[in-house]
This record gives C-alpha cells, sequence and structure tokens, in this order.
C-alpha cells in the first residue's frame, strides 16, 4: 500500500459528522477526515512498518497521515532527531498520544526522553514526557521499579504547572505507574499526599484524582493490597 492508495482510502472513509464530536473532545487538527483509530489501526496493518512511508505520511499533515505515520513508523529506524521534530509539531493532545503509543515507547531511548521531555516549556512537548511515562508503566511489563522511581520528584516539580494538557499528562503517569505493583502503589500514594500539601490548584487536582483511583477498592485487590 503506497501513499497514493492509502490517501483514495482516507477519503472514502471520509466522515465530516465525526468531526464536531472529535472537536468537543479536544481533538481540534488544522485538517481531518474524521476517521476513527479503528479503522487508521486497519489501514497501517495493511501497509506495515515502512520508515520511508510513514515519513511520507507525516509531511502531508492530515490528522490521519499523522497518525498513521505513528502506527507505520519503523522503530529499528526512527531517529531521536525525528522524535524530536514530531515532537515539536504537537499540537493537540490526540498526536501526542498516538505517537506515544505507536512509535516512541517503542524507542530504546524512551525513558531517558520521557526524562528530558517533562523538564521542557512547551505544552505539548511537557505533555509527551509524561504520557510517555504513562504509557511506558503499561506496556513495558518486564521493567523492575527502578526504571519508574525516578519519574516520581519529576511529577512533583511539574504538578504546579496549570496547564491542561500537562497536568492531566501528570496524572495519567502517577496513576499508571501506582498500579504497576504494590510497592510503586506506596510511592505513588505518598507521591499523591505530597501533592496535596503543595499550595496548587493543578496539584491538588492531580492529587485528589490519583488518590481517588489508587485507594479504589478494585486497585487495591486487584494488587494484593487488600
Amino acid at each position: 500500500m503506497e501513499v497514493q492508495e492509502i490517501l483514495h482510502r482516507l477519503e472514502s472513509l471520509r466522515d465530516p459528522t465525526a468531526i464536531e464530536g472529535m472537536a468537543r473532545y479536544g481533538i481540534t487538527p488544522d485538517s481531518t477526515y474524521g476517521i476513527k483509530i479503528p479503522r487508521l489501526r486497519e489501514i497501517a496493518k495493511e501497509a506495515g512498518r515502512r520508515h520511508e512511508l510513514s515519513l511520507s505520511l507525516w509531511d502531508i499533515k492530515t490528522r490521519e497521515t499523522m497518525i498513521l505515520a505513528s502506527m507505520t513508523a519503523d522503530p529499528v529506524k526512527f531517529t531521536e532527531e525525528l522524535m524530536d521534530s514530531w515532537t515539536l509539531e504537537f499540537d493537540y493532545w490526540e498526536i501526542c498520544d498516538q505517537c506515544c503509543m505507536n512509535i516512541f515507547e517503542k524507542m530504546p531511548i524512551a525513558y531517558r526522553k520521557a526524562e528530558e521531555y517533562a523538564y521542557r516549556d512547551e505544552e505539548y512537548v511537557k505533555r509527551t514526557g509524561f504520557v510517555l511515562m504513562a504509557r511506558l508503566a503499561v506496556s513495558d511489563k518486564p521493567a523492575v521499579d527502578d526504571r519508574f522511581k525516578p519519574f516520581f520528584p519529576i511529577m512533583l516539580d511539574g504538578c504546579t504547572d496549570e496547564r491542561n494538557m500537562v497536568k492531566k499528562g501528570v496524572n495519567w503517569a502517577l496513576r499508571q505507574i501506582g498500579k504497576r505493583n504494590a510497592s510503586l502503589h506506596a510511592e505513588a500514594i505518598s507521591v499523591g499526599e505530597e501533592m496535596l500539601e503543595i499550595d496548587s490548584k493543578s496539584a491538588r487536582w492531580i492529587a485528589t484524582d490519583a488518590l481517588r483511583e489508587l485507594r479504589s477498592e478494585s486497585v487495591q485487590r486487584r494488587l494484593g493490597i487488600l
């Protein structure tokens, strides 16, 4: 499957009525076909992981082609320079999260870049750092706890950022790391309690929401705490 065939497929699936619904959830790219993620995954599966195709799709700059670029990117050929370049172009949450899920978390440098991005000033670059933390907590099953512990002080540093996309990223990271096992759960609870003491609306929101889930009976039972 080549670029033109993909574009024809996207045009055939165009759903203008879906665009308004996407906008209500903060999905606001400059150009979109209004196609849902499961359909894009079907196209990406047909196309396969192909580096040059991925680069071409990214350069077209529609929501769908950029998401497909992340789905078809080859982790072996994808570079740190590309990772930085793509991240600087993020301007709404979905493209950030899709790139983290589809390609960034598969990079050997993912942990290092999560820390680096979380200290950046740009809203969506900073969000990328915390989303990467959350995604690695979910996807890197064999990782030892020490891979995640350095993220806790970074969350404490970032929790006072009032920008919506950043604070939601911090919240996601704290919840997902805290749900890995009983040991990380205890540390996440401690960090959440520390956030509650900070004089910041953002920190209190992050902590209150995360602690509600982490202290829930379902989470504690799954982790063998209850």
